[in-house]
């Protein structure tokens, strides 16, 4: 399948000053995929070596011992019988099982910035840290990050834009040359782009609960891979924990993300969960699950919004499942509801919402959303090149109530409402109508503070 980072590999490929890579990403969102599958075998063809540090034990046990880049060249040429230069891509697959190679990238970037090195791996970050707790501050064998040593990418599950790349490239092709036109989509086409909106919320991004869907277009199927799934996700919790207490907090918070959503505040509620508990209970838990890519996070600003964005405080936020897939999944709402003719009274605004923050975050935006005085809220505040963007999200049609209200404290260069509504701009109330299937490519664009209408 076609994956768009596959654009930020090349670059960085390109690059004459690249230091050794590090691709995060939650499980099973397609890394090893996008980086052995299609950028190596693409631009290295039979001249890259591939090691699952899962599985190739001696391998593992050899870079836990030493973080010197020229002994594990060696090792590694000798072992696989292969020399190992500047045209030779090295590929550390699954490095939460040895973190000590993380170190080594230091010294691959000071000693051998001429060989082309990637490592990625799932719960990475996590088991740096409990490594790092386990040594102890101030060991002399504490763990050492390459800060400044590398580049950094993350891969996300499968965004909308992509999901139609895969699927429907006809639709893409028109959707991408009317959003690049700035002109609404004819009636009729409008439809069938929204049509896959909701396919898309049911299914998600999850690569695999994808390729189900487009090999014979059975939701029912890919509901089954996301079950999988998200039983997997819990499966691992156990493994990267460091207490009974803390897998079950987790455990609990992850399940919950819908019930914490679907309710009128929106906001973290820790009583919602278990009754008397606190914020605070749940901070490592958050941590996990934040650190692994599992759960996105938004934060509350303040009424008089101030540039660089920064939360109003660190107790008022919410929680996105990372994928709308599994989110839809732990709904329990049935499949059927997203491809029924009565879907837009069935689902709430939260699977919109959960969507949009998910593109948001692939595109490289934090999270952040506004609450001023009576309930006036705006569900995403987007910073881009030093002006603010408030997006408020609809599921159908509906006027920006809490607009006027954040327009007295703050200014802007105009609202954003993303809806099912077709594409269009209000000059007088400063208003751009932003259709769902819009959105990849306006965060992207607002992202890298390129957007005009």
């Amino acid at each position: 399948m076609k994956r768009i980072a596959i654009e930020n590999l090349i670059d960085w490929n390109n690059n004459k000053r690249r230091k050794p890579l590090i691709v995060w990403g939650a499980r099973q969102v397609g890394k090893t995929y996008l980086i052995k599958d299609i950028f190596a075998e693409t631009y290295y063809k039979e001249n890259y070596i591939y090691i699952d540090c899962k599985i190739e034990d001696e391998i593992s046990a050899f870079c836990a011992t030493t973080a010197n880049a020229a002994k594990i060249i060696e090792y590694i040429s000798l072992r696989k019988g292969k020399q190992i230069n500047e045209n030779t891509l090295l590929i550390f697959d699954e490095v939460q099982e040895c973190p000590n190679i993380i170190s080594a990238l230091k010294y691959f970037c000071q000693d051998f910035r001429e060989i082309p090195v990637i490592a990625t791996g799932s719960m990475v970050r996590i088991k740096i840290q409990r490594e790092s707790n386990k040594r102890g501050y101030g060991s002399s064998d504490k763990f050492l990050f390459p800060v400044g040593k590398i580049n950094q990418i993350t891969i996300y599950p499968m965004t909308f834009d992509e999901f139609l790349m895969n699927g429907h490239l006809a639709i893409y092709d028109v959707v991408k040359k009317a959003y690049a036109n700035k002109t609404p989509l004819d009636a009729g086409i409008h439809e069938l782009a929204m049509e896959q909106v909701y396919k898309y919320l049911l299914v998600g991004g999850m690569p695999e609960a994808v390729d189900v869907y487009l090999d014979g277009e059975n939701v029912f199927e890919s509901r089954e891979v996301l079950k999988v799934l998200y039983d997997n996700y819990l499966s691992d919790m156990e493994l990267y924990q460091v207490s009974q207490e803390a897998l079950l907090r987790s455990r609990s918070l992850f399940t919950n993300i819908f019930k914490e959503l679907n309710k009128e505040s929106k906001n973290f509620s820790p009583g919602l969960i278990k009754e008397n508990s606190k914020t605070r209970d749940y901070a490592t838990a958050i941590q996990w699950l934040t650190m692994a890519h599992i759960v996105n996070q938004s934060f509350q600003l303040k009424e008089h919004v101030t540039m660089p964005l920064m939360p109003d405080n660190e107790s008022n936020f919410r929680l996105f499942l990372g994928d709308i897939g599994m989110f839809s999944y732990q709904s329990g709402i049935n499949a059927a509801s997203f491809v029924s003719s009565e879907r837009e009274n069935t689902l709430s605004g939260i699977f919109f919402e959960n969507f949009v923050a998910n593109e948001l975050i692939a595109k490289g935006h934090k999270l952040f959303y506004w609450r001023g005085k009576a309930s006036a809220e705006l569900e995403f505040i987007v910073e881009s090149d030093n002006k603010l963007y408030p997006i408020d999200v609809k599921k159908g049609r509906g006027t920006l109530n809490s607009l006027g209200k954040f327009a007295n404290h703050n200014k802007f260069e105009f609202a954003i409402k993303v809806s099912k509504n077709n594409y269009g701009y209000n000059l007088e109330q400063k208003l751009l109508t932003v259709p769902f299937y819009f959105l990849p490519f306006l965060a992207k664009d607002l992202a890298e503070g390129s957007f005009t209408i």
